[in-house]
């Protein structure tokens, strides 16, 4: 299992992007949370097998047709999240 900490920049938030990454999560069979935090950037946890997670982190530059992603930033997670894919309240 990999599990990384990821908060993505840009024009994410208004924009369906905690919807999108969770329905690409659970459809990819990952663990884990997303939410949008007061900075305007989105917050998520990801947990599952390495290179699905891998392919999840390459998709969150896309996201949903409206947004506008410019940056990921990934690092490591002491979360060990396990069973559905949520959106969590705003940090």
């Amino acid at each position: 299992m990999k599990t990384v900490h990821v908060t993505v920049a840009g024009r994410v938030q208004g924009v369906g992007y905690r919807a999108w990454c969770r329905d690409e999560a659970v459809r990819r069979g990952l663990s884990g949370w997303v939410r949008n935090c007061a900075s305007g950037e989105v917050e998520a946890v990801i947990a599952g097998e390495p290179a699905i997670v891998d392919h999840m982190l390459a998709a969150l530059w896309t996201g949903p047709l409206v947004a506008s992603v410019s940056a990921v930033d990934v690092g490591a997670s002491d979360d060990a999240p396990n069973g559905e894919f949520v959106v969590r309240a705003t940090a």
